[in-house]
This record gives structure tokens, C-alpha cells and sequence, in this order.
């Protein structure tokens, strides 16, 4: 019997649905953000690059649910997400005022960080169209029901960004189990979304209840410990080191607790620079635990949306049908992939992840 049961493809429009907010990633390049002149744009945001990852590397069908202001930077957003190919229908625009009171698009100032400089990223994403989404402005019955969906992912990004966000994480959640469809959240915990709504006190009473719809729950050491208020044995203070068998007892507190999690991921990440991390992930499922190659001294380019790219590329396992340990390769060869680029979102094609979970080399192909 299969770990994760799914339902047919057949009898479902989408493969994969995200539920979360999309930003303008505002990117210096070499520079810094408080010393730039110009920025290039992208669009990005932890659970959408889900979706984007699983439709542009790995062909899947999937779409997104989230909120924009009706003006040219929301228009910026639509024209970067089509291009990502991912569906657009279940998006709610929202009137623009004139000078953004009432309802905004959110910014993402982001900068890679090099050597000893670590990334920093500056949000600006205060009264967004999709922090006030609430319970009732979006029709789950027709996303999972009517359309059909085979798998749904959600953040605690999303689930941060307002008193009404959790709520809709939650409605959203219990009509997709109503359907039989798999539910996945990653933990994603920001202290600067939750500092000043009640820190991390508020982000376990929030997400604690958010685990009780969760079939695959995903997260780092951070997250399980700030958002779930488990702690991790042998973790040095900056968060850097960890021993997979110190992470392999917390989760399995974390599956005593939550008999509803079907299995639980996380990446493991060893921070020497911004640029040279060692990257291994875990899976635990069907009661066994797994261990991805464990690559040390990976080069890094731009680390953000690495661990969104794993969550993509160990979904893409489970939707095919791939045993958990063939499953957390794929994503944690996608992650390492996606971190070679810039950008939130995946640059990487299915053959090149298929080639490094084979044991494949950066020699050049020609």
C-alpha cells in the first residue's frame, strides 16, 4: 500500500493548487539593496513557487489562489506568472484606489549575500490584496470539488500575513480533505511576519491547529522548533549544523503527537558562507526514514526559494508515485539545482534533476 493515497488523474483538473501571496521580488543583482540604482524584477513567494516548480521543471498542472490589486504592478504579477505557466482563475482582483489605501501588491527586496555576507530580504508587503483574504472569498467547493485537485500546498507565510489568512489556510484545507485530496504545508516560519503579532507564541497556536488538516508536513529545524515548539537536539546557535539522527527523534515526537501527518520532510542545510552550503534532505514515511545524497560544499548562487524547489520536487515524487526515498532525492536535487540560479523560482529541467539524482556531474553537455 502507498504512503500517500491520491486522487486519479483522471477525475482532476490540477495536479497541484497553492494558496498564497505572490510578490514582486526586487532583485540588485551584485549589489546591495540600500546601495542599488537598478533592480530587476520577478515574481515570487513561498508556496506559489510550489506550483511554478512543479508545472515549469517537472510538466505538472497547477494553479494558484491568491488576491492582486487591479493596477499595473498587479498586472506586472499576471504577465510573470503566465509565463510561468501556472493557471490564473482562482486569482480575486481587487479595485485599485488610486494610491493603494484600501488594498496593495506586495514588494520582495531581495539581495543573494556572497562569502561572509549572508541574503537579506526587505519585505514590503503590509495591507496586501492578499493579506485580506478571509473565510468566504474564494469558492474551495469549485477548486476541489467541481474542478478537482489532486494535491494542495500551503505555507506559514500565508497563514502569518494577517488575523484572517490562517482562517482561510484552514477553510481551504478541510474542503480539500472533504475530497480526498493530499494536503501539504510548509512551517516557513519569518520572525519579522510574526514579531509583531505575537511572535512566536502566536505562530504555534496558529500552526499547531493548522497541523490537525496536514497530510505531509515540510520544515527545517527553525520551523519545527519555532512554529511547532519542538526542539532539536545538537543545533548549534546560529542553525547551521544539524544531525540527521537528532532530527530523525524530533519527528518522530512530531508524528506521535499528529497521527495525521502521512510524512514529514525538511531540508539540511549546512551554512560555511552564502555562498558554499553543505544540502541533504530527510523524509520520514510509512514509518521509515530517508536520507537525500548528501552533498557537501555545494555552491550557492541565490538561496532563496531552494527550499520551496525541494517541497516541488519531492511533491512531484509522491504525485507520481515514486517510493520516500526516491521522492526527497528528487527534491533535494531540485532544491540544490534551483539555488544555482537567480530568482525565487526554478530555472532547472526535469533532465538535469533526473541526471543529478543518478549521480550526474557539472561537466558541460553538449
Amino acid at each position: 500500500m502507498a504512503v500517500i493515497e491520491l486522487r486519479p488523474e483522471t477525475e482532476c483538473l490540477w495536479d497541484e493548487v497553492s494558496l498564497g501571496e505572490v510578490m514582486i521580488r526586487l532583485d540588485p543583482g551584485d549589489n546591495r539593496i540600500h546601495t542599488s540604482r537598478q533592480f530587476a524584477a520577478w515574481e515570487g513567494g513561498g508556496e506559489y513557487n510550489v506550483a511554478r516548480g512543479l508545472r515549469r521543471c517537472f510538466n505538472q498542472r497547477t494553479a494558484v489562489v491568491t488576491s492582486f490589486v487591479d493596477n499595473p504592478v498587479g498586472r506586472l504579477l499576471e504577465d510573470l506568472i503566465l509565463q510561468g505557466g501556472v493557471d490564473m482563475r482562482y486569482v480575486k482582483w481587487l479595485p485599485f484606489d488610486g494610491i493603494g489605501r484600501k488594498a496593495r501588491n506586495g514588494l520582495n527586496f531581495t539581495e543573494k549575500g556572497f562569502g561572509l555576507r549572508g541574503a537579506v530580504g526587505c519585505s514590503d508587503r503590509g495591507h496586501t490584496a492578499a493579506s485580506l483574504l478571509k473565510k468566504g472569498d474564494i469558492d474551495w467547493e469549485r477548486v476541489f470539488g467541481k474542478d478537482g485537485a489532486r494535491w494542495f500546498h500551503c505555507g506559514g507565510i500565508f497563514a502569518a500575513l494577517s488575523a484572517t489568512t490562517a482562517d482561510v489556510t484552514i477553510e481551504a484545507m478541510k474542503t480539500a480533505k472533504k475530497y480526498g485530496t493530499i494536503v501539504s504545508y510548509d512551517l516557513n516560519y519569518r520572525p519579522s511576519l510574526w514579531k509583531d503579532i505575537g511572535g512566536a507564541d502566536k505562530a504555534q497556536s496558529v500552526n499547531r491547529e493548522i497541523a490537525k488538516y496536514v497530510d505531509v508536513m515540510i520544515g527545517n529545524e527553525e520551523d519545527f522548533t519555532m512554529s511547532l515548539g519542538y526542539e532539536v537536539e545538537g543545533v548549534d546557535d546560529n542553525l547551521s549544523t544539524l544531525d540527521p539522527a537528532n532530527f530523525k527523534r524530533m519527528i518522530e515526537r512530531v508524528m506521535k503527537d499528529y497521527p495525521n501527518f502521512k510524512a514529514v520532510a525538511t531540508t539540511l542545510r549546512g551554512v560555511k558562507t552564502a555562498t558554499l552550503n553543505d544540502w541533504s534532505a530527510v523524509v520520514y514515511a510509512g514509518g521509515e526514514f530517508h536520507q537525500a545524497s548528501d552533498r557537501q560544499n555545494t555552491e550557492i548562487y541565490d538561496r532563496v526559494g531552494g527550499g520551496d524547489s525541494f517541497a516541488s520536487g519531492l511533491i512531484y515524487g509522491f504525485l507520481k508515485g515514486m517510493e520516500p526515498r526516491m521522492c526527497v532525492e528528487y527534491g533535494a536535487a531540485h532544491g540544490a539545482l534551483a539555488m544555482t540560479t537567480p530568482g525565487d523560482t526554478t530555472m532547472a529541467t526535469l533532465k538535469e534533476v533526473e541526471k543529478l539524482v543518478g549521480g550526474g556531474s557539472a561537466r558541460v553537455d553538449r
